[in-house]
């Protein structure tokens, strides 16, 4: 079977008493799992979805989001996961540019108060029309829609069967559509096919040691609706019988506590949580057992400082895996391996079936110096489809014979491995999360007082980076830079909003009128 869900299915048949979920005091085994996506298959079906449609899902790292994965895959549907943290104004821009015809979001608890704001994005989306059907995650299956006029998931589900057979798609089907915002303009989405998500998630046994015979149990702390957690932990795990250890929010403490617990062996995170975990190891935690369990680590998003590998390597004896990719490359591309020593800033070499090499700015030409810098460029298994319904975008971004440029200045060594030198254009990595400039720009110039803003990231203790705004404001205009981070905090996600604002008369410009950041700071 080509469809990306015959990952569920194959391990739901393979290993019945494993567990392939673990959330609190839940324990779901695989044949559950598989049972449940079933069900929201057959759901989908119901109300009309057909293959090739487009359907979305906004939810933390909870059950729920693999369930309803895994059931729009079966129903030969496309999943357009969402980050939990938009605005309704953001949802429904990415409802409507999607064209989903269905939209799953998880209302937040008080206890749990991470999800969409699911009255917000189902309120734009109808006002924007398009999406048809609406579904509230609640964390209690059985309570009322807290939102008028739709159902929950519990309600939708009921009387639906948990058996489905699995929508056949061809290989180059799209699978998933993950929306990133490239360097410019309104974020779009990298469509994904059953078989670039399929490779991706298959590479745990060339990179990693995956092993069915010897199933792993991952810490899923990275988000599910970004693709580092969702091939990585979520379709890596079911490729090969494992179980995923779910916890919605990171914090060390908690996160350290479930690793004894469920006996972590692959824990995958970004470099600001690394440097959490180093840094919540006091004597009351059982360092010794974590590391007897700790079979594999890897990081992605940023480069590791090299303090936090030798720290770690030192209090856990494993080295930290470091690796690289991008939505458009499902997203895996490169990574470090096994067994071999640290080379601190690299992102390792090519993983099997992909080529990478250095392209000269502007052009397609490959750079010649050996120990020269240039466009990281990547071609193979893992690289997109194209950008959904932008086919200029796309000729923008992969050559005629399937060259993906990533905008990522890189160098390579004498063995072969890569080093990125200088990020996406102006792109801010905030404790793990892409923020680009210019959407951010774009927002902050519909404010009523602003004329010109200018975004860069500033360094930050634990977050790596954090957003600044440059505003010029209109002539007669008055705002503080205090009630400027509050209104932005309304308008945009918690990862983008800047929290420094800076109000200036002027900003350096070229002599064409281009701002000049790199003289901003």
């Amino acid at each position: 079977m080509t469809n990306l869900a015959a990952f569920l299915e194959n391990s739901a048949q393979s290993y019945p008493d494993r567990t392939a979920i673990v959330f609190g005091d839940t324990r779901l085994s695989y044949p559950q799992v598989n049972g449940a996506a079933n069900q929201v298959a057959n759901l989908l079906v119901s109300r009309g979805i057909k293959p090739g449609d487009k359907v979305a899902l906004s939810c933390p790292n909870l059950p729920y989001f693999t369930i309803v994965y895994y059931g729009i895959l079966k129903a030969g549907a496309s999943v357009v996961p969402l980050n939990v943290l938009l605005k309704g104004r953001e949802i429904a821009y990415h409802l409507g540019d999607s064209d989903a015809k269905a939209y799953f979001a998880f209302q937040g608890t008080p206890e749990l108060p991470i999800g969409a704001e699911a009255h917000e994005g189902f309120q734009a989306a109808r006002d924007n029309g398009g999406c048809e059907h609406f579904f509230v995650i609640t964390a209690d299956p059985t309570a009322p829609s807290p939102v008028e006029g739709t159902e929950t998931l519990g309600q939708a589900l009921a009387g639906q069967a948990p058996t489905f057979d699995t929508v056949e798609v061809s290989d180059d089907d799209t699978a998933v559509i993950l929306y990133t915002s490239g360097t410019t303009g309104q974020p779009k989405g990298a469509e994904l096919r059953h078989r670039n998500m399929r490779a991706n998630a298959l590479i745990g046994e060339d990179l990693f040691g995956a092993d069915p015979t010897r199933p792993d149990t991952y810490l899923c702390v990275l988000p599910l609706f970004h693709s580092f957690g969702q091939t990585v932990i979520q379709n890596g795990a079911f490729a090969y019988g494992g179980t995923v250890v779910m916890l919605p929010r990171f914090e060390a403490g908690p996160a350290i506590a479930l690793m004894l617990k469920e006996k972590v062996t692959f824990f995958a995170g970004v470099p600001t949580m690394y440097w959490g975990l180093l840094n919540a190891l006091d004597e009351t935690v059982d360092v010794k057992t974590l590391a007897e369990n700790l079979r594999v680590a890897v990081a992605g998003g940023a480069a590791l400082p090299v303090e936090v590998h030798h720290q770690f390597e030192e209090r856990f004896g494993v080295v930290i895996l470091e690796g690289y990719g991008l939505s458009e490359t499902s997203p895996v591309a490169s990574f470090s391996r096994l067994g071999s020593p640290v080379r601190v800033g690299s992102i390792g070499t090519p993983i099997p079936g992909v080529e990478m090499k250095l392209l000269e700015p502007e052009t397609w030409d490959e750079v010649k110096d050996p120990e020269g810098i240039g466009e990281i460029a990547i071609k193979g298994h893992n690289v997109m489809k194209g950008y959904y319904k932008r086919p200029e975008a796309t000729a923008e971004a992969i050559s005629a014979d399937g060259w993906f440029r990533s905008g990522d200045l890189g160098r390579r060594d004498a063995d072969g491995w890569y080093y990125i030198v200088d990020r996406s254009k102006d792109m801010i990595i905030r404790g793990g999360f892409n923020v680009y400039p210019r959407e951010i720009e774009e927002v902050l110039l519909t404010h009523p007082a602003i004329s010109l803003a200018a975004v860069i990231g500033v360094p930050h203790e634990s977050h790596g980076e954090e957003i600044k705004a440059f505003v010029i404001l209109k002539p007669g205009a008055s705002a503080t830079p205090e009630e400027i981070v509050a209104w932005s905090k309304e308008e945009m996600a918690a990862y983008k909003y800047p929290r420094i604002v800076e109000v200036v008369d002027a900003l350096p410009m070229t002599a064409t009128g281009k701002i000049l950041k790199r003289e901003l700071s």
